[in-house]
């Protein structure tokens, strides 16, 4: 069973039919497949979390499902096998930024997974509460809710960072509001790529206003330049350590980037112009880049097939490792982490 963002169902299917994945169950944000064979869960672009199903349970009542789901874990682990967590979550009930939907746990799947977890807790689970974050190599029980009258149950192995978060989504919970919600893409996207950011490293966003990436950037303690010709927010312009050059950055001298190491990109441009733009940056003589994070919008998901295409591009760079993912934050859209 597999998590993915609204609307990017088609896409999921064609990539995990190549794997010898046979389509079983789908809605808008979930999908289940059948193999012949004993593999691991599907992986891909646009595979946000997947589990290998244990069963499902339709009910109205609520002890009905717990039971049904008791069910389904006695009928295939031993009376003693305890889960080292319990993550309880909702598909997207619509695509991300309409009627300001974010994804992630809300309000009827954590009394849900706290109920579970009281029946659980005792026989079948190790951890102290529901919806932690699993640390590599633990057993999480994953308990899909399609509908809160319709579960699906599963389990996976916490390895990624993504597959240890609660369906995917990196939790995150926050005094205030941040400058925009760049903030969590920019937060989601430097915990997945594993950069090695530390505090006094210069960084720079290109497409940066009103702020929400930089925001994150300056809690970590870097150095931030931010670039666009936009205004930024008062609250990221005036931090002391933030540089704002109101500018497009096609138009910048090289030599502006020089001594920046990291690089975040979330440009409304062309994701071919983006390409051009940034390319030019990292192949610069004076490029010091090691590590950029770059936001291509899709605008529609037929448009995933360039991906092959911006991946030639990436590549003609000379990096070290390319990876390419639908954040959980992500939009229509994908996440480049380039390692130079």
């Amino acid at each position: 069973m597999i998590g993915c963002a609204y609307g990017a169902e088609q896409i999921v299917k064609e990539t995990i039919s190549e794997q010898g994945w046979r389509l079983a169950f789908s809605r808008p944000g979930f999908v289940t497949a059948k193999h012949d064979e004993s593999v691991p869960p599907p992986e891909g672009t646009f595979v946000r979390t997947s589990s290998l199903s244990i069963g499902q349970a339709r009910s109205e009542s609520f002890d009905e499902l717990v039971n049904k789901l008791i069910e389904a874990i006695d009928a295939k682990y031993p009376a003693d096998f305890r889960f080292d967590q319990i993550h309880v979550w909702p598909k997207d009930r619509a695509p991300i930024g309409r009627f300001d939907f974010e994804p992630g746990i809300d309000e009827v799947s954590n009394a849900v997974g706290e109920a579970i977890y009281d029946r659980l807790a005792a026989s079948r689970l190790r951890t102290d509460a529901v919806n932690r974050v699993a640390q590599p190599d633990e057993s999480v029980l994953d308990v899909v809710l399609v509908e809160p009258s319709h579960w699906f149950f599963g389990t996976h192995q916490a390895r990624s960072w993504p597959s240890r978060w609660p369906g995917g989504v990196q939790p995150i919970d926050l005094a205030e509001p941040p400058v925009s919600r760049a903030y969590f893409k920019a937060a989601e996207s430097i915990v997945w790529s594993g950069f090695d950011m530390h505090r006094g490293d210069l960084a720079a966003e290109i497409g940066a206003a009103p702020g929400g990436a930089c925001g994150r950037l300056l809690e970590l303690g870097l150095r931030v330049i931010g670039i666009d010709p936009a205004e930024m927010d008062e609250r990221i312009e005036s931090h002391p350590n933030f540089r704002y050059i109101q500018a497009r950055a096609d138009d910048l001298p090289r030599r502006e980037y020089r001594g920046v190491k990291w690089i975040l990109v979330d440009s409304t441009a062309k994701p071919e112009q983006t390409l051009s733009t940034v390319g030019k940056i990292v192949t610069s003589r004076y490029s010091d880049v090691r590590g950029l994070l770059i936001t291509l919008k899709l605008g529609d998901y037929k448009a995933a097939k360039k991906i092959d295409q911006w991946m030639e591009t990436v590549e003609s760079w000379n990096p070290s490792s390319v990876r390419v993912r639908q954040l959980a934050r992500n939009r229509c859209e994908v996440c480049f982490a380039v390692e130079m």
